[in-house]
């Protein structure tokens, strides 16, 4: 039966959980993606937490925390019938009764990229990252690959600060269209849907080229041309990066590496990655 609550709630039904327990933290509006997770999650673990909670230390000032979309009776229902054990549902005064001094520090990987385009970001991420696994004392947590770069983040955090949870890692789910599952779907329009498809299309591009460099060029050409079709696009970067590091790979580089992409549909920005070696 899957329980819910916060604080108080958590600590009653961690106390009693034998065995092993996998956390899967989201923000909520949970979609195929989650559910995913979720799975793999029943997969690895005696037990599943799911954390629904939209931090709003990730969030800039000019960004979309009060309208990023929320339906906590939709996301029960899904973690009621994929049979998660607890949804941890926290206030934000439970999370945050005060504003916080102290924070976890991305680094320099949390200044490039999304964090380049969102600065502090990162930081918000692993400091709320830190008080679930604080909070819920998972054995492994379970991240989607979608955000690539949150990913490397969040393992290098618990490799440095010895945290002792393991991290397992989903691909990324897309829908039939090739686009990438992601909760600010619901933003698009059906236009911009279409547009938006650019992403997956330079993702195809770069897996058919030879080498590092040709992979770059091409993804960056595509979305280049889908830029010049379509004005209410815009190019955030294309650039492959070394996949633990996130330095962008240089020339006659080889070994695994992920393709990082960004764009901006309207007033929605996206992201995009693909794992690639060479």
């Amino acid at each position: 039966m899957t329980t819910h609550g916060g604080r108080a709630e958590l600590a009653g039904w961690r106390s009693s959980v034998a065995g092993t327990v996998a956390l899967v933290p989201t923000m909520g509006a949970l979609h195929d993606g989650h559910r995913r997770l979720i799975a793999r999650a029943k997969q690895i673990a005696d037990a599943v937490a799911v954390s629904v909670f939209v931090n709003p230390l990730q969030f800039g000032p000019d960004e979309d925390f009060d309208r990023y979309p929320r339906d906590l009776e939709a996301d029960l229902e899904i973690c009621r019938a994929d049979e998660v054990d607890f949804v941890f549902t926290p206030e934000l005064a439970e999370m945050y009764p005060r504003e916080p001094e102290v924070t976890v520090s991305a680094g320099r990987m949390g200044t490039v990229f999304e964090g380049a385009a969102r600065p502090g970001h990162f930081d918000g991420v692993l400091t709320v990252v830190t008080k679930l696994f604080r909070l819920v004392r998972p054995d492994v947590a379970v991240f989607g690959q979608k955000d690539a770069q949150q990913l490397a983040l969040v393992e290098r955090l618990t490799a440095d600060l010895d945290l002792g949870v393991t991290i397992d890692a989903v691909p990324i789910v897309r829908d039939a269209d090739g686009l990438a599952l992601s909760s600010r779907n619901r933003y698009l329009s059906d236009d911009e849907r279409r547009i938006a498809l650019a992403l997956p299309a330079a993702i195809e591009a770069a897996r058919a080229a030879a080498t590092p460099e040709e992979a770059q060029d091409a993804a960056r050409r595509a979305l280049a041309g889908a830029q010049r079709r379509h004005p209410e696009f815009s190019v955030g970067y294309a650039t492959l990066v070394e996949r633990a590091t996130f330095i962008e790979c240089p020339p006659g580089f080889r070994g695994d590496a992920v393709l990082v992409l960004a764009a901006r549909v309207g007033a929605t920005r996206l992201i995009d990655n693909a794992p690639l070696t060479f």
